[in-house]
């Protein structure tokens, strides 16, 4: 036995080109961060291309795509088989519900009141939709994002996952994009689920029909459901936004709740900051000054001024956290 240990111990120090012998667990930046674009490993015999026909070079030469779509496939399983993500989903479906019912039944009191979306509701049920995002989107809608968001990463370092996907010929910047992609995907069906139930509510509740805007015109409802659906990826793309946002806090933490807090009382922060007169002047650079511009559709014509501006914010948001949850992400060591 003493004769072994030193001839298995030189073997493991150098099984690694004379590599030191490194921490169990962890996995360097210099190992993964590049790992789909390396190639084949120089340590492992290469296979002859004339052993390969048409069809393997074909499979070959689409191997990243098919393999992003597939870690994709199996993440928006994962994320839309939770129990907690549908509980959320099917909590944010009824709150429309709950709104159209309120509003049948107090309807008749409301017949001599303002004008307004609430007036609007009882005369024809899509603009139930109207409401029910302006109700949701400030908070409620944003909180669920910020739960699948938040756990994108910090949760497999949590779960001790995260280097088992980077033991693979994945790539973090690969890995980092299905993650985004993933949440991007959450917040349509978000969007998708609010909208839709408070349309189903809204025309089983309330009369339907030509909708008058608020500008007065009257435009069919097939026309208006067109604009309810340049209103979803309003919304949507304003709380991928908000994904990013999330996504760079949970490279840095392995507890996901602590991404998950930090994206709501962030959320928090800014609702409170916009509510001061005093600070209008940093109002255009927080990102929920923007969420609620869909109300940009209901106007003849369509006001795209406000919907660009929103836009451009999103986009500057994604742009900015996106590139710091790449740089971190892709240059720190994993360890769990």
């Amino acid at each position: 036995m003493s004769k072994v240990e030193p001839e298995v111990e030189e073997e493991l120090q150098t099984s690694s080109g004379g590599a030191a012998r490194r921490t169990p667990g962890l996995v360097p930046v210099s190992e993964s961060r590049r790992t789909a674009e390396l190639g084949p490993r120089a340590d492992l015999p290469a296979t002859a291309p004339s052993v390969l026909g048409p069809q393997e070079r074909t499979a070959d030469a689409v191997g990243p795509v098919s393999a992003f779509l597939r870690m994709l496939g199996s993440e928006l399983g994962l994320t839309f088989r939770r129990p907690r993500n549908l509980a959320m989903l099917a909590v944010l479906a009824v709150v429309p519900v709950v709104i159209g019912i309120v509003l049948r039944m107090v309807g008749d009191d409301m017949a001599d009141g303002p004008g307004g979306l609430i007036q609007q509701v009882t005369g024809n049920g899509f603009f139930l939709a109207f409401i029910s995002l302006g109700a949701l989107v400030p908070l409620l809608m944003p909180v669920a994002v910020a739960v699948v968001a938040g756990d994108a990463l910090a949760g497999e370092a949590a779960g001790g996952t995260l280097r088992y996907l980077l033991a693979a010929p994945a790539g973090r910047t690969r890995l980092l994009a299905v993650k985004y992609l993933n949440a991007v995907l959450f917040c349509l069906a978000v969007a998708s689920a609010v909208a839709l139930a408070a349309l189903i509510t809204g025309l089983v509740l309330f009369p339907a029909g030509p909708v008058t805007l608020l500008s007065g015109v009257a435009i069919p409802l097939g026309d208006a459901l067109l604009r309810m659906l340049i209103v979803i990826g309003y919304v949507t793309l304003g709380m991928a936004a908000l994904a990013a946002v999330a996504i760079a806090l949970s490279t840095l933490t392995e507890a996901p709740i602590g991404a998950i807090a930090a994206t709501v009382v962030l959320v928090i922060t800014t609702q409170v900051l916009r509510a001061i007169p005093q600070l209008e002047v940093i109002q255009p650079y927080l990102l929920p000054n923007w969420w609620s511009d869909f109300d940009a559709v209901l106007r003849d014509p369509i006001a795209f001024d406000d919907l660009t501006s929103g836009l451009l914010a999103f986009g500057a948001y994604i742009l900015l956290f996106g590139s710091f949850a790449w740089a971190r992400f892709t240059s720190k060591d994993i360890t769990s």
